[in-house]
């Protein structure tokens, strides 16, 4: 295998791409900061705990909901075009709320409807650029995505914590909106790996492909994996707080965190061949027999390690997702479908924390275990099924174009090898690089 360094290296290096997928992942810094950042300042505002909760809940239905409406303008008009005027309307969101001129909550939901998803954009650019002969490279290109994610939502909150015990909760807002901002200008000032559009009749017969079961079971699965985020966050709390440690919550947090970009650094260097459903069903099974010991155990060494196990699986389930959604859709809609991955999983997260807590109120921790558990076993069946479905027929172009007419169709890639057909994966790169993805 090569070294994880020569494979993102080699991924990086690809004409074009570093300058999108840098501000691409300072923006989605500021993206992590938003929803803490919102709870900081709110309940500074009003002492209240339930009225910052309602207000980031708020926030969150908003975003999932308005998400891939702004996907489906982008897939549309282009990222250049939509980008800015959907972040003129997030800053006039955020100015509201930092002002106080309208309600919390009104500004709350403005902020999450205008807040475009900068990973979906900047996967589009990711499967437009590395088309073709390229295409074994996404895997890593993916996985790329996924550490710039886990990073972000590993340091961001604790920013905006360190801002809001320093008494300075506007500051958190203030400064995720500059990186929001900031972050998608640059993005779509790079026209040179902006998508390129389809015409009106090739989007309405693209955007059948959304209602096809490979692209929706992935949907489903990001749900259903967005419910174990949410259980997890409540439950290790909860088991943390019952055994009179609450000190131990960060630590467990930080076993899962870490391990969770050292499953996905690991996976993106991997030379990946084979079949994507196939890995994605191993890696659901995974997730759930590390998951279950987690609705038994006390000592906090096993739960420890328990998480941790669990974290090595969740980003290679990302990866594949956004491969497997790649491979399901056209271009013409691919923006609109990676959003609406993204939309499911944060709706599942949301409802995991309520349902998740209503359990833990009942049964203990090891209850809202349990529903972190089912969730895993929900993905497993979920990708079972998926070895089922036929290789869709997706073609797209072979490289991106400054122009909005569509580029020549390249030969269409099979889906459960990311490659051209016939063509083995191995030999796409050269020796040394590694290739292959998420969602």
């Amino acid at each position: 295998m090569p070294s994880a360094s020569a494979s993102y290296r080699t991924v990086l290096r690809t004409s074009g791409a570093a300058a999108f997928f840098v501000p691409a992942a300072v923006g989605r810094l500021g993206i992590a900061m938003t929803g803490i950042g919102i709870v900081w300042l709110v309940h500074a505002r009003t002492g209240s705990y339930a009225a910052a909760g309602l207000v980031t809940g708020g926030f969150a239905v908003a975003d999932a909901v308005a998400g891939p409406q702004i996907g489906r303008l982008v897939d549309r008009f282009g990222q250049a075009r939509v980008l800015p005027i959907a972040l003129g309307a997030h800053a006039g969101g955020v100015a509201l709320l930092l002002t106080g001129a309208v309600p919390d909550l009104v500004a709350g939901v403005l902020v999450g409807a205008t807040l475009p998803q900068l990973s979906a954009l900047s996967a589009a650019r990711w499967s437009a650029l590395l088309s073709g002969e390229r295409a074994a490279a996404l895997p890593t290109a993916f996985a790329l995505e996924a550490l710039a994610n886990g990073v972000s939502y590993m340091a961001g909150p604790a920013l905006v914590s360190v801002l809001g015990a320093a008494g300075r909760p506007g500051a958190g807002v203030l400064l995720a909106a500059a990186l929001v901002v900031g972050g998608g200008l640059a993005l779509a000032a790079q026209r040179r790996t902006v998508p390129p559009l389809t015409g009106r009749a090739e989007r309405r017969h693209a955007g059948r492909a959304l209602l096809r079961s490979a692209f929706l079971r992935q949907v489903a699965l990001g749900l259903a994996l967005g419910v174990f985020f949410g259980a997890m966050q409540v439950s290790v709390a909860a088991y943390a707080v019952g055994r009179g440690t609450p000190d131990a919550a960060a630590v467990l947090y930080v076993a899962f965190n870490c391990t969770n970009l050292v499953g996905g650094w690991a996976y993106g260097a991997w030379r990946h061949g084979g079949s994507p459903r196939r890995r994605q069903a191993a890696a659901a099974a995974c997730l759930t027999l590390a998951s279950l010991p987690l609705t038994f155990l006390d000592a906090p060494p096993g739960v420890g390690v328990t998480l941790a196990l669990t974290g090595l699986a969740v980003p290679v389930l990302l990866i594949l997702a956004s491969v497997l959604t790649e491979s399901s859709v056209p271009r013409a809609v691919l923006t609109q479908a990676f959003t609406w991955g993204n939309s499911a999983s944060a709706a599942g997260s949301a409802g995991a924390a309520a349902v998740a807590g209503r359990m833990v109120d009942a049964g203990g921790a090891h209850s809202g275990f349990g529903v972190a558990a089912g969730a895993a076993l929900v993905m497993t069946i979920l990708a079972l099924g998926g070895l089922r479905d036929s290789n869709p027929d997706v073609p797209k172009p072979s490289a991106p174009a400054e122009t909005t007419e569509p580029n020549p169709p390249a030969p269409r890639r099979d889906s459960s090898t990311g490659s051209a057909p016939g063509t083995p994966s191995a030999s796409v790169a050269p020796s040394g690089n590694s290739n292959g993805r998420r969602r």
